[in-house]
């Protein structure tokens, strides 16, 4: 079968250099001038298409910045300096929580400033990069957006870790197995996004909104603050049966939500790849896949926290 058969193939590359050309021989009379001559016009014409050919094979691929397009290996690159600047404010959303706790004083605990500074400025940002990025992605805001969670991811750890000494070792643990696995499901094509799927979480991520609202809103004015009130995470403490956690069972389905949405984080981002998104684009799936993991990072250490809490 000839390589042209196949359109993949329709390239120089993969044919056969001066394939289907006939010529008449120097027996033909009157014609052996004009064949000599086409035959070199030919040749000179192979030689000129494998030199492109062997300098392109030589050539380094082309990436984000020849092209200026979207590609995965820059999306992975940006994800990693996110991070970077998150785990360098995380330490000092640690540090300044920390810093109020004295250790001759047992009532004395870390400092929420940085947990309500971080939660409060990340959510600002969040709205504005989500909102505006349909005109133009401003990466400034995006670094921002990871400063402020890594005060708050910082701060909130250090509060748990205070009170459930190992559980942030315990949820980073936690939340680098779920993405690993997802990732590597993913990158396997045993798991893909699809409609109904997408349908369905959002509906359960409707539900959860709705649910951690009214939860927040009955811990504002006090309802679980009597002495049955069964923990300090509101409904999540409600026992079911008598025994089991409600806060268990809902992060166990947040969690497997938190993953499904990585799922659909990766397939944008090979969507983008696909279209020939510009190259800014890579931010904008930096910033998704953080508030995923940011988001799953903090399920986890909350259902640790009621597993711990409960024993």
């Amino acid at each position: 079968m000839a390589a042209g058969n196949n359109p993949a193939f329709n390239n120089p590359a993969f044919q056969e250099q001066g394939a289907g050309r006939a010529f008449p021989t120097s027996g033909q009379g009157g014609f052996g001038t004009q064949t000599q001559s086409a035959s070199a016009q030919a040749a000179a014409t192979d030689a000129a298409v494998n030199a492109r050919l062997e300098g392109a094979y030589a050539a380094p691929s082309a990436g984000a910045i020849e092209t200026g397009r979207m590609t995965v290996e820059d999306t992975v690159i940006k994800t990693i300096g996110l991070f970077a600047i998150l785990l360098v404010t995380a330490v000092v959303g640690w540090m300044w929580s920390m810093a109020t706790v004295n250790p001759t004083d047992p009532t004395s605990m870390p400092s929420m400033a940085p947990w309500l500074i971080g939660a409060l400025g990340g959510f600002v940002l969040a709205m504005v990069v989500i909102f505006t990025s349909r005109k133009k992605i401003r990466p400034a805001l995006i670094w921002g957006y990871a400063a402020f969670e890594g005060l708050f991811v910082g701060s909130i750890s250090a509060f748990f870790e205070f009170i459930w000494s190992g559980i942030v070792l315990q949820a980073t643990i936690g939340t680098l197995a779920v993405v690993g696995v997802t990732l590597a499901l993913f990158a396997s094509g045993k798991v893909r996004a699809s409609k109904k799927a997408t349908k369905i979480f959002m509906v359960a991520m409707i539900g959860y909104l709705v649910f951690s609202l009214v939860n927040v809103i009955m811990m504002m004015f006090g309802a679980f603050n009597g002495p049955d009130s069964g923990g300090p995470f509101g409904l999540y403490s409600v026992q079911l049966f008598g025994w089991l956690p409600l806060g268990l069972v809902i992060g166990v389905l947040v969690v497997i939500m938190a993953a499904y949405s990585l799922v659909l984080d990766f397939d944008s981002i090979q969507q983008g790849v696909r279209n020939g998104a510009p190259r800014q684009y890579a931010w904008l799936g930096a910033f998704g896949i953080m508030v995923t993991v940011v988001w799953l990072y903090i399920e986890i250490l909350r259902i640790l926290a009621i597993l711990r809490g409960s024993n």
